[in-house]
Formats: structure tokens, C-alpha cells, sequence
């Protein structure tokens, strides 16, 4: 009986995904389609060179020449991965938002996106620089680290600066990836700081499991093949094994943090015990540079380029906004139905334990 109850509950959810989807895609043919960035700039000249890159529309010409299949297929993939940007005809600073926690991808941050951006930047003869927009928490130590690597390489290979503006928060692993910037620029009201690692977590629910009578075994090879799993305690060793990996990644992340800033690893080690700082902390201990708002670190940039020569010409540097946006789609929410109804224990030992086994530099 539960049994059937359990796939009726999953029927229900997948029929309810069919409807939301069928709206979502009805919505969509009716309109056109979101894209990946937004255009900031101080003058409008520039739009027109973005416009004619989304101006596609499901007209009576694509129903005729059996094209609306594939466009309705398109609408599951993901535009800000798949769609190319054109570059402007004049010197710009693209400003790349880092927005929530940083892992591989989640509704407000996807790395594959964030590092096509650079990419992107790399590429452009027009660009003459980035600026990290950072609100995050941070992330994964993983993540994390690519971005910053993927920063630190753009700027050696192109000789352009990169800066970076703190908005409310930028937090451990968000600090991590602002590290890359020659400039750090803090809002006034930003909260800083966290160096600091989360090896894993572990969840002990063998007492709750005892009591209503549950117990689940797991068959290993290895004596800590288990280890951080919510049905068994963690061990003395198991927790030495967890220590020496958050040791490591916090040596990588002060090191990190001391050649960016110039500063003594001692020095760095004296303020990276884990808290955060207000932007004004920040500013006194060495980890910002300027306390401004975006507008004001955007001016800021200007005098720095004019000084090193990129505004010889007298032509205005403008700030082209990325931003990733995520757009939930009917095929995202079948999957996710579906995964849940082929191993609906994988998906509850996701929500036990989830950070089992995960190194991150997250602000909690």
C-alpha cells in the first residue's frame, strides 16, 4: 500500500511538471527568449551593437519550415552558455557579477558561464579589463580556485587589469576569487573577510535512527570508505583524515591572500581565523583597497586607466554588465522528478549529508 501511495505522489509531480512546462513553453513562444546579460553603460551608443545578436522571434516563416521543433527543444538549454556576445566598437570594462554560492552551478551561479566570460574577455580587442562584482558567500574550494586561476592567467596573458568591488557580502571563498584583482574596491555596508575552510561535515543520526528503531548498514571495503556518513559516528582517525584536508586548503588560501596583498604570510594568518570584517576592518587590516560605492570605484577605474595610457585616445571606457540568470524549464523539473523516483534513497542521503565529503570556503 505505501508503495502505491509513494507512486501516485510521484505521478502527481510529474503531471504537475508536464502542466508548469507545457505554460512555461507557450509563455516563451509568445515572447522572446531571456538571454545572459544585462548592458550598463554611461552612454547608449553601444546598445544597437548588441541588439541584432537577440532578435529572434517564432514567426509564421519558422512554423512553415518545420524550424519551431528545434526552437522549442533550444528553450531547454541553456542561453547563457550557448549564446555568443558581440563586441563592442568601442574600449569597455566588462563587469562580471559573481552572485551567490560558487559551485559547479545553481540558480544564481554557474562556473562553466563565468569562465566562458573571461574567455570572452581574453578574446576581445576591445576590452581593456574586468571587474568582479562579488555577493557571495563563496563556495567550493575547487570552484573557487579555477576562477581565480582562470583571472590570474587572463591577466598575464593580456596585460589587462582585473579589479574587484565587494558588494553586501564577499566572503571567504568570494574573497578567494577577488584576490585576483589589482584593486579591491568595498562597499561601505560589505562584510568581508571568512578566510578560512569547512572540510566536510558530518551528521550523526545513528542516536535518532536507535531510538525510532531504524538501522541501516553500510557495506564497505576500507575502514573509513564510510566516513562523514549520518549512520555511523566519526572516528578520532576520521577526523585527523578531515583536519589535515581543511589544513592544507587553508595554507593554499592565506598564501593566496598574502602574494595578492603583499603582505606576511604571519600577518595574513593573524586575520584569517575564520571571522568576517566590515569593509572599514578590511580597509585598516590591508584586505581592501578603497571603501566606495560601484559608481565610485567605476570613476576610480577611469583615472587608473587614463594614468596607465588605455584612454590615450580621449575615448570613454565604458562598463558592459554579465550576469548569469538562471531559468527553471520543464525538462529540468521532469529530470529532477525522475532522479528522485529511480533512487529516492541517493536523494535523501543528499539532504542528510550533503557537505559529507566537500571542502569549501563558504561563510555559514
Amino acid at each position: 500500500m505505501q508503495h502505491k501511495k509513494g507512486l501516485i505522489i510521484l505521478i502527481i509531480i510529474a503531471a504537475i511538471s508536464v502542466i508548469f512546462g507545457a505554460k512555461s513553453i507557450i509563455s516563451k513562444i509568445a515572447s522572446k527568449p531571456a538571454f545572459s546579460f544585462t548592458f550598463n553603460s554611461d552612454s547608449d551608443s553601444d546598445i544597437e551593437d548588441f541588439e541584432s545578436e537577440f532578435d529572434e522571434d517564432f514567426d509564421s516563416e519558422d512554423f512553415s519550415r518545420g524550424k519551431t521543433f528545434n526552437k522549442i527543444l533550444n528553450l531547454t538549454k541553456n542561453r547563457d552558455l550557448d549564446e555568443s556576445v558581440t563586441s563592442t566598437k568601442k574600449p569597455y570594462i566588462s563587469v562580471i557579477c559573481i552572485t551567490g554560492v560558487i559551485s559547479e552551478e545553481n540558480k544564481t551561479y554557474n562556473q562553466k558561464w563565468l569562465l566562458k566570460q573571461i574567455k570572452k574577455a581574453k578574446s576581445d580587442p576591445n576590452n581593456r579589463g574586468i571587474l568582479l562584482n562579488i555577493n557571495s558567500p563563496g563556495g567550493t574550494v575547487y570552484e573557487s580556485d579555477e576562477a581565480y586561476l582562470a583571472l590570474m592567467e587572463y591577466k598575464n596573458s593580456t596585460k589587462k587589469p582585473v579589479f574587484a568591488f565587494f558588494g553586501s557580502l564577499a566572503a571567504s571563498g568570494g574573497y578567494y576569487i577577488g584576490c585576483s584583482a589589482d584593486t579591491i574596491f568595498a562597499n561601505r555596508n560589505c562584510l568581508t573577510g571568512s578566510i578560512g575552510v569547512i572540510a566536510g561535515g558530518s551528521l550523526d543520526a545513528t542516536g535518532l535512527l536507535d531510538k525510532i528503531g531504524v538501522k541501516m548498514t553500510t557495506i564497505t571495503a576500507g575502514k573509513n570508505k564510510n566516513m562523514g556518513n549520518y549512520n555511523a559516528p566519526l572516528t578520532e582517525e576520521q577526523r585527523a583524515i578531515m583536519q589535515s584536508i581543511a589544513d592544507e586548503a587553508y595554507e593554499q588560501f592565506t598564501g593566496i591572500v598574502a602574494d595578492s596583498r603583499k603582505m606576511s604570510i604571519t600577518a595574513v594568518k593573524e586575520l584569517a581565523d575564520g571571522r568576517i570584517y566590515t569593509a572599514s576592518q578590511a580597509k585598516k587590516n590591508g584586505l581592501v583597497d578603497e571603501v566606495c560605492s560601484l559608481e565610485e570605484a567605476k570613476n576610480k577605474i577611469r583615472e587608473l586607466m587614463s594614468k596607465d595610457g588605455d584612454d590615450k585616445k580621449g575615448e570613454t571606457i565604458n562598463f558592459v554588465e554579465r550576469k548569469y540568470r538562471y531559468e527553471e524549464n520543464w525538462m529540468s523539473l521532469l529530470s529532477g522528478a525522475a532522479s528522485f523516483a529511480k533512487n529516492p534513497e541517493a536523494s535523501v542521503y543528499g539532504l542528510l549529508g550533503s557537505s559529507a565529503g566537500k571542502c569549501l570556503y563558504l561563510y555559514q
